[in-house]
């Protein structure tokens, strides 16, 4: 089989013929159809964050395929079901985070496409437990970036609270917040959209936002305030200056929900804590969605609450693809398709 494979972290991804891996105990053998590009992957092929992965390895957690082999002990899928393969590629199971519904938290979790191989191959292995069925009716190159993106922010506006008629800021809108804008409007939330592209701001007011702010031609901060400042401020950028507007532009009680991850190289976040503390400001962390979000993700898209916007590239293209969504210029999701 072939597949994209990180061999250094200062290296393009080579395309290497492999051994079409053989599932385990427990293990299904995927055959992909789609996987999308998500910023982590490239993260983990530059070695951008605190925890890096080990070269060789193959990135990819927004995988969706056919079921072609299962393992010994596999009773939940079967071959020919059509599943997910996602970030959360295993939990404990035991701990405290997973029996109490954060799987997502656990500490002896692994990462597909980063602490073990992920989907971008023709074929990956995956634990039968963690893959998520895809319902009918929704399009391979539509579940994949359903995968990362889609839960990630869904379950950033899940964790937000957010109350009907509340002001909800999405600061970046890309792969993850044209979607973001989405879930924001779904719970009722009166949507600001904050990027530096036209383009883009253009898509998210196709996709139900209220307001677009350019943070490249306006103070994005008093451009909010001009509306009145925001309730809940999810930031899906990866600049922390970005992180600081966002808080900025929040009013009292409002909540900041960080959801992009920088590059170590970028630095920390300032957070002033007088603002903080005298207006009552909530800053909230949140890391991808459980098994049971995905699913959730995927039964709106299918009843047609949701729209993917994306283009396909082949694999042979990856380190291109890769060059495009660091430009900023993607229009939303870039998705490799097999």
């Amino acid at each position: 089989m072939r597949a994209a494979v990180v061999t250094d972290f200062t290296a393009p991804l080579e395309i290497q013929e492999r051994a079409v891996p053989e599932p385990g105990p427990g293990q299904v053998l995927v055959r992909m159809e789609a996987c999308g590009l998500c910023h982590t992957d490239i993260h983990a092929a530059h070695g951008d964050w605190p925890v890096k992965p080990a070269p060789p390895f193959v990135p990819g957690h927004e995988g969706v395929g056919i079921v072609e082999k299962v393992g010994s002990g596999v009773t939940n899928r079967q071959v020919g079901d059509r599943v997910a393969i996602a970030w959360l590629g295993h939990a404990c199971g035991h701990c405290r985070a997973c029996v109490r519904g954060w799987e997502t938290l656990c500490e002896e979790q692994q990462n597909s496409g980063y602490s073990i191989d992920g989907a971008f191959a023709e074929y990956a292995v995956a634990d039968a437990d963690y893959v998520v069925a895809v319902p009918e009716g929704v399009d391979p190159t539509d579940a994949a970036p359903l995968t990362c993106a889609g839960v990630t922010t869904y379950k950033a506006i899940k964790v937000a609270h957010i109350e009907p008629s509340e002001r909800v800021g999405i600061f970046g809108v890309g792969g993850l917040g044209h979607l973001a804008v989405q879930y924001a409007r779904l719970v009722g939330g009166e949507v600001v959209a904050v990027d530096v592209e036209d383009e883009k701001l253009e898509l998210a007011t196709q996709l139900g936002a209220d307001h677009t702010v350019n943070a490249r031609a306006t103070d994005p901060v008093a451009a909010i305030e001009a509306l009145g400042g925001l309730d809940v401020a999810v930031v899906t950028a990866v600049i922390p200056q970005v992180f600081e507007q966002a808080f900025a532009s929040l009013r009292r009680g409002g909540r900041l929900v960080c959801v992009g991850l920088p590059p170590e190289s970028e630095g920390p976040m300032s957070l002033p804590i007088f603002p903080t503390v005298l207006k009552g400001i909530s800053v909230i962390g949140s890391i991808v969605g459980t098994r049971e979000d995905l699913a959730e993700v995927f039964a709106l898209h299918a009843l047609g609450r949701t729209r993917v916007v994306s283009q396909t590239r082949k694999l042979d293209e990856v380190n291109e693809a890769i060059d495009e969504v660091l430009s900023g210029k993607t229009p939303a999701r870039l998705v490799f398709q097999f």
